[in-house]
C-alpha cells in the first residue's frame, strides 16, 4: 500500500499543470490491483486509500482529456458502492473530494498550502468544517449557491451573464441511461417516444422519429421516467414531477428522503420507490400521499416494479435478492411471495397473455412465469450478462426481445422456445430500453451510447433491419468545426472514434462518417466491437468544401497515431488515402505521431505537422507526398499548429521550440522566423484578414499580422490552459475557451475584452458559424453540442470594454437551466442590453471647429438654387383641364341642344398679384426680430437647420424691405452668422448661409480687406458686421468675386 509521503509527493506534482500527463502515466491498472488482490480480506484503510487514488486518477484523466477505462469504472463501483466500508465519511475521501473541487475550478496553478491545512493530520477521524458529501460516479454536480462556488467564480453582483451570446439549444443529445417510455396519443392516433436527456426529456414521434417537444428543465438530472395517457412523470433526486403537454410541470410530489429510481403510473395514482427502499403511492391530482411501504434492504431490496394486466389494485415487486412479492395497494396487504430463481431481478414485463409475466435476472436468465399458478412456463438463458429490458411483439408473432449490457439483443420464439435471431451491435454500450410498438412490426431501442434506433421486422428470417435512427456521440466530443459557408452543418469528432456531422436546421440532415479503421474491408468482416485494427479517436481535423465533390475534403489526426486519414463528406465514409510519413523520416524508430493539420482553401493540398518537428505536404487527389518544410525538419520541438493563407502563398508553423516560422508554400523556402516568450499550444489563422492568433502555455494569447510579421495584440486574463479559439466571420472578434471554465470574447480593433462568462463545465472546443449567427461549443464530460446565438444580430448591444476586476457570471448550458431563471435573465437583458447613448458636448474644445452633421443636400446646393430652378422650369405653362358640370346646360327649344362653355378671355383675368398673404411674418422672422433685444440666436439656428434649401432661400429673400422685411432684421441675420462663427459651431452652415445672403443682396461692389482701407467707408450700417465676417480668418476660403 502506498504510504503517506508518496501521496504528498503526488500532490506536489499536481501543482504543475504540465506534469499531469506524467501523473496519469504512473497511475496505470497495475498500481490498483495490489489493493484488491491482496491475500485475505482487505482492511478498511486499504479500501480508503484505493478509493482516493481512483478518484484522483479519474479526476486527472478528466483534466487532460482522456476517458477512464472500463476496468477503472468497475473498481470505482466496487469500492465506493460497497456497503461494508462507509468510504463517504472518511477523511481520505473528503480530501480527494476537496482536491477535485479545487482543480475543477481551474485552481491547479494556485494550489497552496492553505488548501492542505484542513487535512494535515491524516489520523483525524473527522475533518473540522467539512461535512460528509454523497458522491457517485458519473454524477454531474452543479453549484446551487454562491457558497458552493469557487471564489474565482463568485459574482460581485447579480449580472446578466454574457453580453453577446445567449443559450439557444443543444444538439446531438438523444437519450442516456434512463429507460425510455412509449406513449399512444388517442386524438392524434400516433405513438410517441419519450427519452431523458440530462435534466429534461425529449418527445419524438415514432413515425418519423422527429422531435416534437422538449420539456422544461428540472433542477437535477432525471433518474427515471414513466407515462400514462395524460401525463409524463419524471423523478429527479428525491422529488417526482408530473408534466402535461410534454412540457409544463403541473404536479409535484415530495416525501422521499433519497433518490427515486422507480416509477409506475397506477390509474389515478403514481407509485415511486427510492434508494432507501421506501415505496409511496401518490394521488395524482391532490398530490397527497395515499400509502407508504417500507422494506428492509437486506431481505427485500426493490429493483423492479410492474402492474400485472387485469390485476385490479395489485402490483408486482421484484428484488435484488431474487424473490417477488404481489401486493394489494388498496388493502395494504401482501398477497403472495414468489421465491425466485437464485438471482436478482433486473426487469419485469407483462406478456400478451393474461397472468403471464417475463422476469429478467442478473444471471442472464429470462423466466416466463404464470402468476396465477406460480408456475414457470419457459426459461431462456442469454450469455451477455444481466437482462436490461424485455418486450413482446403484439402483431401476431410470438417473439420476445431482451436487451443486454454489451449492446446485443436476443430474439426468442415463444412457441418453439428457442433463439431465432441475434441483433448484435445494436448499441455500442448497454441497451437501456427495448419496446415493440403495439400492433406493428417495429422495435424501438435506446442505449447509453446516446442513440435511438427503430428496427422493422419485414425479413423472412425473423431478424430486424434498421429503419430510422437518431444518434450522437457515445463519448464526449473533442473537436468542432463548421463545414461549409452556409453555417448549417457542424463536423464533430469524439472520443468514441467517430466523425459525425450535425445539422443546425433539422436532425434528418445529420450524418455519421463512421469509425476510422486501418483496413475497412477486414473491419466490416470482423465487426466494429472486435476490430483490433480500428483507429484511435480523432484529436483534430481540417475540412474544405472546394473540391469535396471530386475527392476527399477532410483530413484528421488521431490520438498517438502517426498516419493521418482522409474522409469524404459526400460519401459519408472514410476516404481513400492515408498519409504515412514514415518513408520520408530519417529515423523511423521514433515515437512520432501527427499533431496538427490544415487544408488549403483550394482543397488540393493538406499540410500535416508531426510531433518530431516535421511538416509534410500531401496532394489530396492522389495522396502523393509533395515535400516537406526545412532541410531536415521544420522545428526542433513538436509541431503545435500549421496554417496556410487564402492564396496558397504562405505556410505558417508553430513549434514547441517557441518559434513561429513563415514559409513559401510552393518552394518550401523559409521567409521569416519570430520567437515567442512561451511555447505555443495552438494557432488559428483568419484567412481574410491575415490575423494569426497564438495561444501559449502561460495562458496568454498573442495576435500576429501575417503580412507585416508584427505582434498587434496581446491578451491576458485566462487562468488555465486555453483549449480552443475561433474568429467571427469578419475577424473583428477572437473567442477563446479555457480550462478555467470561461469563454471570453476579445475585440481586435480596440484590443479589449468585451465579453466573458462562466460555464459549469470547461469548453474543450468552440467554433463560430461562417454567417456569424451561432457559436457552437463542446464541453468536458458532456455528449452534447451547444449552440449560443449572437445577440448583436437581432438586438442593439453596447459592447463596452470590461474592467480589469470584472467577475464573470455563471451561465447554464442551453437546455439545462430552469425556466424561472430564464425569465429573470430575460428581464435583466431587456434593461441592461439597451444601448447607452453617449451625449456628446456641443463643443469639444474652444479651439476646435464643429460641424453640424447635416446631410450635404441641406446646405451644399444653396448657391446653385437658381441653376436648379432653371433646369426644372417647365417648358410650357400647365394646362387646366376643362371642368365638366354635373348638369350640362341646354338651350331652350323643341330640339335639345347643349350650351357651349363660355371661355374666359385673357383680358378679363387680372394681372395684379395679391400680396396679402406675404405680409405675414414667419417664425424665423419673429425669432430674428426678438433676437435684436435678447441677443439669443439658438432657436433661429435650430429653425434654419430644419428647413430645406428652397425654404431657406425664400426666408432670406423675405428679410429685405421689398419682401416685407426690414433692415434691422437683415442686421440681426448677420449678427446670427457672427455668433455662429464666434462659437465655431455649425461651420459649414454658417458658410453656406452667408454665401447665399451675399448672393441674394449685392450691397457692396468691392469687398475684402485688400479693397477697403477703412471699415467706415461703408455707406450703410448694414455692412458694418458684414465687413468683419468677410475679413475674418474663418471665412478666407470664400471666392468673393464669384459671389458678387
Amino acid at each position: 500500500m502506498i504510504i503517506k509521503d508518496e501521496i504528498v509527493d503526488y500532490l506536489e506534482v499536481c501543482v504543475s499543470p504540465n506534469a499531469l500527463w506524467d501523473v496519469v502515466q504512473e497511475f496505470d491498472d497495475d498500481s490498483f490491483k495490489e489493493f484488491i488482490q491482496s491475500e485475505g480480506e482487505p482492511s478498511a484503510d486499504t479500501y480508503h486509500t484505493a478509493a482516493y487514488f481512483l478518484i484522483l486518477f479519474l479526476m486527472l484523466r478528466k483534466i487532460v482529456g482522456f476517458a477512464p477505462g472500463d476496468s477503472h469504472m468497475h473498481l470505482v463501483k466496487y469500492l465506493l458502492e460497497d456497503q461494508k466500508y462507509n468510504i463517504y465519511r472518511t477523511p481520505i475521501f473528503h480530501f480527494a473530494y476537496y482536491i477535485i473541487k479545487v482543480l475543477q475550478w481551474g485552481s491547479v496553478g494556485r494550489f497552496t498550502a492553505l488548501h492542505l491545512q484542513p487535512f494535515s493530520d491524516w489520523a483525524l477521524p473527522v475533518i473540522d468544517g467539512v461535512q460528509p458529501v454523497v458522491w457517485r460516479p458519473g454524477a454531474v454536480e452543479r453549484p446551487e449557491s454562491h457558497s458552493q462556488v469557487h471564489p474565482s467564480a463568485r459574482r460581485m453582483s447579480r449580472s446578466k451573464g454574457s453580453n453577446i451570446f445567449s443559450g439557444y439549444r443543444a444538439l446531438a443529445l438523444y437519450c442516456n441511461q434512463v429507460p425510455h417510455v412509449v406513449r399512444f396519443h388517442q386524438r392524434h392516433r400516433e405513438f410517441y417516444l419519450v427519452t431523458a436527456v440530462g435534466a429534461a426529456f425529449h418527445t419524438y414521434n415514432v413515425k418519423k422519429l422527429g422531435i416534437v417537444a422538449v420539456s422544461n428543465a428540472l433542477p437535477e438530472d432525471i433518474t427515471c421516467l414513466a407515462a400514462d395517457r395524460m401525463l409524463v412523470f419524471a423523478a429527479h433526486g428525491n422529488s417526482v414531477k408530473a408534466f402535461a403537454r410534454n412540457k409544463e410541470i403541473v404536479h409535484s410530489y415530495k416525501g422521499h428522503n433519497s433518490e427515486v429510481h422507480l416509477l409506475l403510473p397506477f390509474g389515478d395514482h403514481v407509485i415511486s420507490v427510492d434508494r432507501d427502499n421506501k415505496l409511496i403511492v401518490w394521488d395524482v391530482q391532490s398530490e397527497e400521499e395515499y400509502l407508504q411501504l417500507n422494506f428492509d434492504k437486506i431481505t427485500f431490496a426493490i429493483s423492479a416494479l410492474l402492474h400485472p394486466s387485469t390485476y385490479i389494485n395489485k402490483i408486482l415487486l421484484g428484488s435484488q435478492q431474487g424473490s417477488l412479492q404481489l401486493w394489494n395497494i388498496k388493502s395494504n396487504k401482501l398477497l403472495y411471495t414468489f421465491q425466485g430463481w437464485g438471482s436478482g431481478v433486473s426487469a419485469l414485463q407483462q406478456a400478451p397473455a393474461v397472468d403471464v409475466v417475463a422476469v429478467g435476472l442478473l444471471s442472464g436468465q429470462i423466466i416466463i412465469h404464470n402468476l396465477k399458478y406460480d408456475e414457470m412456463l419457459m426459461k431462456f438463458q442469454q450469455d451477455w450478462g444481466p437482462i436490461t429490458a424485455i418486450s413482446f411483439r403484439t402483431d401476431g408473432y410470438p417473439v420476445m426481445a431482451a436487451g443486454s449490457p454489451v449492446g446485443h439483443i436476443g430474439l426468442w420464439d415463444l412457441e418453439e422456445k428457442k433463439l431465432i435471431a441475434q441483433m448484435r451491435e445494436t448499441h455500442t454500450t448497454a441497451v437501456t430500453g427495448v419496446t415493440f410498438v403495439h400492433g406493428e412490426p417495429l422495435l424501438i431501442t435506446t442505449g447509453e451510447d446516446n442513440a435511438i434506433r427503430v428496427w422493422i421486422f419485414d425479413a423472412p428470417e425473423g431478424g430486424g433491419r434498421l429503419l430510422r435512427c437518431r444518434m450522437g456521440h457515445s463519448a464526449p466530443p473533442t473537436k468542432l468545426k463548421y463545414h461549409g459557408s452556409d453555417g448549417q452543418n457542424i463536423l464533430s469528432s469524439g472520443r468514441d472514434g467517430t466523425l459525425q456531422s450535425f445539422s443546425t436546421i433539422h436532425e434528418r440532415f445529420n450524418k455519421s462518417l463512421g469509425h476510422g479503421s486501418i483496413n475497412k474491408k477486414k473491419s466490416k468482416k470482423k465487426g466494429l466491437r472486435y476490430d483490433t485494427r480500428k483507429l484511435p479517436p480523432i484529436t483534430t481535423f481540417a475540412s474544405e468544401t472546394a473540391r469535396q465533390s471530386y475527392w476527399d475534403g477532410i483530413v484528421a489526426c488521431h490520438q498517438g497515431y502517426l498516419i493521418s486519414t482522409t474522409w469524404n463528406y459526400q460519401k459519408t465514409s472514410m476516404g481513400a488515402h492515408k498519409f504515412d510519413p514514415r518513408p520520408f523520416l530519417n529515423d523511423c524508430t521514433l515515437d512520432v505521431y501527427s499533431m496538427a493539420v490544415d487544408i488549403t482553401s483550394c482543397g488540393n493540398f493538406a499540410v500535416v505537422g508531426l510531433s518530431s518537428g516535421h511538416v509534410d505536404v500531401y496532394n489530396l487527389q492522389s495522396g502523393i507526398h509533395r515535400g516537406q518544410y526545412g532541410k531536415e525538419k521544420a522545428h526542433e520541438g513538436q509541431i503545435r499548429g500549421v496554417a496556410v493563407d487564402g492564396l496558397n502563398q504562405l505556410t505558417i508553423t508553430a513549434g514547441g521550440d517557441k518559434m513561429i516560422k513563415f514559409w513559401k508554400f510552393k518552394s518550401k523556402e523559409l521567409i521569416y522566423t519570430t520567437t515567442l516568450d512561451a511555447s505555443p499550444t495552438s494557432i488559428l489563422l483568419h484567412r481574410n484578414s491575415g490575423m494569426l492568433a497564438v495561444a501559449m502555455d502561460d495562458f496568454r494569447i498573442v495576435v500576429l499580422d501575417s503580412e507585416t510579421r508584427k505582434f498587434v495584440r496581446r491578451f491576458t486574463g485566462h487562468q488555465n490552459q486555453i483549449n480552443d479559439m475561433t474568429f467571427n466571420p469578419d475577424g473583428r472578434w477572437l473567442i477563446s475557451a479555457s480550462m478555467d471554465c470561461t469563454i471570453r470574447t476579445w475585440d481586435l480593433p480596440s484590443g479589449c475584452l468585451i465579453d466573458c462568462f462562466l460555464v459549469d463545465s470547461a469548453a474543450v472546443s468552440i467554433t463560430m458559424s461562417p454567417t456569424g449567427d451561432f457559436l457552437a461549443s463542446a464541453h468536458v464530460d458532456d455528449l452534447g453540442i451547444y449552440l449560443w446565438s449572437n445577440k448583436t444580430l437581432y438586438n442593439v448591444i453596447s459592447l463596452r470594454p470590461l474592467p480589469a476586476d470584472y467577475q464573470p457570471s455563471f451561465v447554464m448550458l442551453p437546455g439545462v437551466c430552469q425556466q424561472q431563471e430564464l425569465e429573470a435573465s430575460d428581464i435583466e437583458e431587456e434593461v441592461e442590453d439597451q444601448m447607452i447613448e453617449y451625449d456628446s458636448a456641443e463643443q469639444l474644445g474652444e479651439q476646435l471647429v464643429t460641424l453640424s452633421l447635416l446631410p450635404e443636400s441641406r446646405w451644399k446646393n444653396l448657391l446653385n438654387l437658381d441653376i436648379i430652378k432653371k433646369r426644372n422650369r417647365p417648358k410650357e405653362p400647365p394646362k387646366v383641364p376643362k371642368s365638366v358640370p354635373f348638369f350640362i346646360p341646354t338651350i331652350p327649344g323643341l330640339v335639345t341642344h347643349f350650351a357651349a362653355e363660355q371661355q374666359q378671355t385673357t383680358e378679363d383675368q387680372s394681372k395684379v398679384v395679391n400680396l396679402g398673404v406675404l405680409t405675414q411674418k414667419t417664425e424665423l422672422y419673429l425669432q430674428l426680430e426678438s433676437a435684436l433685444n435678447t441677443n439669443s440666436y439658438d432657436h433661429a439656428v435650430k429653425l434654419m437647420k430644419e428647413m430645406g434649401p428652397s425654404n431657406i432661400d425664400i426666408e432670406l429673400r423675405g428679410l429685405a424691405p421689398d419682401g416685407g422685411g426690414s433692415l434691422e432684421v437683415m442686421l440681426s441675420f448677420l449678427q446670427m452668422i457672427g455668433n455662429m462663427l464666434h462659437s465655431k459651431r455649425d461651420f459649414e452652415l454658417a458658410q453656406a448661409y452667408l454665401a447665399l445672403y451675399l448672393k441674394s443682396y449685392k450691397l457692396v461692389t468691392v469687398l475684402g480687406a485688400k479693397h477697403v482701407e477703412n471699415r467706415f467707408q461703408f455707406q450703410s450700417y448694414r455692412c458694418e458686421y458684414l465687413y468683419w465676417a468677410i475679413n475674418s480668418s474663418v471665412y478666407k476660403n470664400i471666392d468673393i468675386d464669384s459671389v458678387i
